[in-house]
């Protein structure tokens, strides 16, 4: 693998920064500063160094974000932040597992690991995805029969079963929903479908992967060993 591509893909800092990096003398392989961007290196079996710290490959990286409200699931966009902004410029090389809305918050996952994405997004997997959200009025127990059973949200087929809990009653509910697909604005056109409007929707919850209380709107932290040999079980 070439020296720039193993440090770029270590989120070591852009193509540009690498290479300034290298020129410098802050890279060294085997002890060596003597070293170009497009040298050909095995990290398995030699020792990559950057500022005086030997690095440890690693080939895909996984991330917990919480999407704050206001941003949009993109790596660019021309109106709005974008998830992609909140993390540091070393990092843009990764993205967003599925989208959320601009105005939802909650469970990102952020990776350059293309399978595990298409596996946690495919339908063929039934992977389920929590949202937690306010609704504008209370709700019956037909509707928790509805969502079950699946509802017309003006596509060619119903929705697939769903487990909608009530966790509050009263002029307004608060919610929980499990869903196994990805539909446009599917949580918001899923309640419009039995009458009520979303005033505020969360994802808590991917798989079994759920979203760290401890990390606040913007704020990411990279996934534990456990977490994600959890999360490869899910996509499996």
């Amino acid at each position: 693998m070439r020296l720039d591509k193993l440090l770029a893909d270590m989120q070591i800092g852009t193509r540009k920064e690498i290479k300034q990096y290298i020129r410098q003398g802050h890279v060294t392989v085997d002890k060596s500063s003597q070293v170009s961007p497009n040298q050909q290196v095995d990290p398995n079996i030699q020792a990559i160094c950057c500022f005086g710290k030997e690095l440890h490959y690693q080939k895909y990286v996984y991330y917990m974000f919480y999407k704050p409200q206001n941003c949009v699931t993109a790596r660019q966009d021309a109106l709005h932040k974008t998830v992609m902004d909140y993390l540091p410029e070393s990092r843009k090389a990764l993205s967003p597992v599925g989208r959320l809305d601009l105005d939802t918050e909650g469970l990102l996952i952020i990776t350059n690991d293309g399978m595990l994405s298409h596996n946690l997004l495919s339908p063929a997997k039934h992977v389920s995805k929590i949202y937690e959200a306010r609704i504008d009025g209370p709700l019956r127990t037909e509707d928790i029969k509805a969502f079950r059973l699946g509802l017309d949200i003006g596509d060619n087929t119903l929705t697939s079963p769903a487990e909608l809990t009530v966790l509050e009653h009263g002029d307004s509910s608060y919610v929980r929903v499990a869903i196994t697909e990805g539909r446009y604005h599917q949580i918001k056109r899923m309640f419009a479908a039995i009458g009520r409007q979303v005033l505020f929707l969360k994802r808590t919850a991917m798989g079994s992967l759920v979203l760290d209380d401890t990390l606040l709107p913007g704020e990411y932290r990279e996934l534990t060993t456990e977490e994600l040999s959890r999360l490869k079980q899910d996509e499996g």
